[in-house]
């Protein structure tokens, strides 16, 4: 599959099945792809938590408040019923610090390591495009993927349940799998949105109207 099919033919894919996991080497291979993405100043500041074993995925999701305290003894809503067979799960971390000492190395020179330089966090620009290259590889090797984020209250409670260091932040989580062949993902409302023009987002030139 070439770069453009994958690109076209990506969807994120919410319902899981529960009885194939992806095999080590593939996993492997996928998150070396994911190191391979563009970074500042080649800095890599990102980190992978890598969750395979099904009890550390179901700790995962008690402390991302995938179960709120007033939940009772519901069901998981329809989306974390399809999403948590995932055979894995792959947080996406950034770590500011490293852009921090790389850019006051003599090589960039800002020794006073501001982040007022910085006006876009980088760490997780660059973070971001290695769970997208995780996407596209995934899809590649017809593995179904979803990109999702913890809530900003639960952070502290993914952190501490895996022994996170201070310094990285979740950007976001890949679930891995395969698509669950008896209730297919359903079609998601917000595409009834529409993709928007080309010519709605692409600005030659100027934003000025001609």
């Amino acid at each position: 599959m070439d770069v453009t099919t994958a690109v076209r033919t990506r969807r994120m894919c919410r319902r899981f099945d529960p009885d194939r996991t992806i095999p080590d080497p593939v996993l492997d291979d996928l998150l070396d792809l994911a190191t391979r993405a563009p970074s500042a100043g080649h800095t890599q500041g990102w980190e992978f938590l890598v969750l395979t074993d099904p009890a550390d995925r179901a700790r995962f999701w008690a402390a991302s408040n995938a179960y709120p305290s007033d939940a009772g003894d519901r069901e998981p809503d329809p989306w974390l019923r399809g999403v948590q067979p995932a055979p894995v799960l792959i947080l996406a971390l950034s770590d500011k610090d490293a852009y921090l000492d790389r850019y006051a190395a003599p090589d960039k020179g800002w020794t006073d390591r501001s982040e007022d330089r910085w006006p876009v966090p980088y760490w997780d620009t660059d973070t971001a495009m290695a769970a997208m290259i995780l996407l596209l590889a995934a899809q590649e090797r017809a593995i179904a993927a979803l990109f999702f984020g913890v809530p900003g209250p639960a952070h502290p409670a993914v952190k501490a349940a895996f022994a996170v260091p201070d310094r990285l932040r979740i950007v976001g989580v890949v679930a891995l799998g395969y698509p669950d062949p008896h209730t297919p993902t359903p079609r998601s409302p917000s595409l009834r949105r529409g993709r928007r023009r080309l010519a709605d987002v692409v600005h030659r030139g100027s934003f000025r109207s001609v």
